[in-house]
């Protein structure tokens, strides 16, 4: 993805180990990373600078409010004006409800949730004066619909989209140009199934169809250059979003059966297995999970006002049509 607009577009501010650092290495794009992790930082910060980029990295929790303020102000005195953050932390734990515990229950939402509630602080701190700028939040379908074995990590991505709103309504009272926009994800193949934490005895996966983290990287810089109000990426999160619409009930019992299955693999987790919940993994960091062989390599996109428009307009036709025969029907009978 080419970052050719450069004034547009520099500083960024994107987190380690993402699926947008390909996209955000070319021509002369300014790019602030965020992240725990010093080591797979320099590595991400050499690997931007070797094609052509600058890159700023910064070692810091993002549920720390107060480092995150800070890392703001670092990326303003180091990097120019931030045009565009892009907050994409994220911790979950596979589990059932009553075994995960409330410090781990806690840390998810730090992270998942405040984390990016910290992240469009700090930067609001430095758009506000400038009226202007550009926040991403990177959601998922699982904010619309919350699935078995992830109530911690489901919680704080409503959570965040919930905020968001609040958010979005506020600017546009105080007539802003800030944009703020939530790109909605499907299962995507990072290496997030093989640091999460799990409860469940085996290892974990992502509820299938999983897609190429490059393709999804694409489509959150395309939503980056036009901020519509939501974009839902894939099929598969149109389809969760809209069933849970019309039949809760109904994708209820589905998942009930499908999304347990869905969400574990044949192999058993090691009990010296490591995760990311509160400490860095060493020698995970990678752009592909272990799902490359299934994840495909196309994506639709949809902006939000668009396909409700066009669930809207369906479903007018729908009702013309139904009222037009039950009317039909009737004159039918009284000719009779």
């Amino acid at each position: 993805m080419n970052f050719a607009e450069r004034q547009r577009w520099s500083p960024a501010l994107l987190p380690v180990s993402d699926a947008l650092l390909p996209c955000a290495s070319h021509e002369s794009a300014k790019v602030a990373l965020i992240a725990r992790d010093k080591p797979a930082l320099s590595q991400l910060k050499a690997e931007i600078e070797g094609k052509g980029g600058e890159a700023l990295a910064i070692a810091a929790d993002v549920s720390d409010a107060a480092k995150v303020v800070a890392a703001a102000d670092e990326i303003e005195l180091t990097l120019g004006p931030i045009k565009l953050w892009i907050n994409n932390a994220m911790a979950t734990v596979f589990s059932p409800v009553e075994e995960i515990s409330p410090k781990e229950f806690r840390r998810v939402t730090e992270v998942t949730y405040l984390g990016s509630v910290h992240g469009t602080m700090a930067a609001l701190r430095h758009m506000k004066p400038r009226n202007r700028g550009t926040i991403l939040q990177i959601g998922s379908a699982l904010a619309y619909r919350g699935i078995p074995l992830q109530a911690a990590y489901c919680g704080a991505k409503h959570a965040l989209r919930g905020f968001s709103e609040s958010l979005r309504t506020e600017l546009i009272h105080d007539h802003s140009d800030i944009r703020v926009t939530i790109v909605e994800l499907p299962a995507v193949d990072t290496p997030q199934f093989d640091w999460a934490r799990t409860h469940t005895g085996r290892e974990p996966r992502p509820m299938a169809p999983v897609f190429q983290p490059e393709i999804v990287a694409e489509n959150v810089i395309r939503a980056a250059r036009d901020p519509a109000r939501e974009y839902w990426l894939g099929f598969s999160t149109l389809f969760s979003i809209i069933g849970n619409m019309f039949a809760p009930g109904l994708l209820d019992r589905y998942l009930a059966s499908a999304a347990y299955k869905g969400q574990v693999r044949r192999t058993k987790a090691s009990s010296a297995r490591d995760d990311n919940l509160f400490h860095p993994v060493k020698g995970l960091h990678k752009m592909h999970g272990s799902f490359t062989t299934e994840a495909r390599g196309r994506l639709a996109g949809f902006s939000t006002a668009r396909t409700r428009l066009g669930i809207f307009t369906a479903a007018t036709v729908l009702l013309l049509m139904i009222g037009y025969g039950f009317g039909s029907r009737k004159r039918t009978a009284r000719g009779n």
